[in-house]
């Protein structure tokens, strides 16, 4: 037996839901095999609010840690936290070096407040390393403005025009995922390829169990694309996934609550069979 092989380049989220632990869960409910190599450990403060502390692991790890997986090969890969400008320099150049083709970029950003980036460096060659590598982008309303320098996303027509300008950049493909920022009945994604906008609505699941929910879309999107759908193919059946997730999401104490990874194949796809 043989399986397709993704790699997961982010960082490590030590409650579990979100980060390559989301990742290699998700991998692993989609059928392929999922390698990680860390960019950082993130983790929580429980007599403090929860609040996060994140702990860069030194570029030059990073990159053994690539060079080990790489060495295998692999069908595909997502980015998410990359926390440096260096650390997002290595991940373009081993793409290039590896001549990899199927690439999902989770523009993940550290954001104060709701209009200030911690880091706008890395957002910056994001744009300039990043998009033009990238099979699909799968940025959230606040990324998406960053990545196409528009205001505040609030409607679909703003979505995309966002959509539009980060093509423009050169990433293939974008979806932006609109949840509950957006105004509008449903949750709404907008996936665009250059040739057609292609709007994915769900209802809105009055939840606030949805911890890790964009790290799970993306890698869902990765898993899909390694198994050889098309990548609006591959956007729509990550859709159903993530949403499923996020119906079934569950409460892990009382700061967080995590999407639930396997929802899909344990409700849907077993009604489905």
């Amino acid at each position: 037996m043989t399986m397709k092989k993704v790699l997961t380049l982010a960082g490590s989220d030590s409650s579990g839901g979100a980060g390559i632990q989301a990742d290699l869960k998700t991998f692993q409910e989609n059928g392929v095999y999922g390698m990680n190599a860390l960019t950082s450990i993130v983790t929580m403060d429980p007599e403090n609010n929860w609040s996060h502390g994140v702990f860069p692991i030194d570029v030059d790890i990073v990159e053994q840690q690539l060079n080990t997986i790489l060495s295998v090969g692999i069908d595909a890969m997502k980015t998410g936290m990359l926390g440096s400008v260096d650390i997002i320099e290595l991940g373009a150049r081993k793409i290039d070096e590896h001549k990899l083709d199927k690439v999902v970029i989770d523009p993940v950003m550290v954001c104060k407040g709701e209009d200030e980036v911690l880091q706008p460096e890395n957002t910056e060659a994001m744009r300039e390393l990043l998009l033009p590598r990238a099979t699909i982008v799968t940025p959230n309303l606040f990324e998406a403005w960053q990545l196409a320098k528009t205001g505040p996303i609030k409607t679909i027509d703003d979505m995309k025009e966002a959509a539009v300008k980060i093509l423009d950049q050169g990433a293939k493909n974008v979806v932006i995922k609109g949840g509950k920022g957006l105004n509008h009945d449903k949750a709404v994604d907008l996936f665009y390829d250059g040739q057609e906008f292609v709007l994915l609505e769900k209802e809105k699941l009055e939840t606030t169990y949805n911890h890790g929910a964009g790290c799970t879309f993306a890698a869902a999107i990765t898993a899909n694309l390694a198994k050889g759908k098309s990548v609006k193919e591959a956007v729509s059946a990550a859709k159903e996934f993530v949403t499923a997730a996020i119906e079934h999401g569950w409460k892990l104490n009382e700061y967080v609550g995590p999407v639930k990874h396997g929802a899909y194949n344990e409700f849907v796809g077993n009604a489905k069979n």
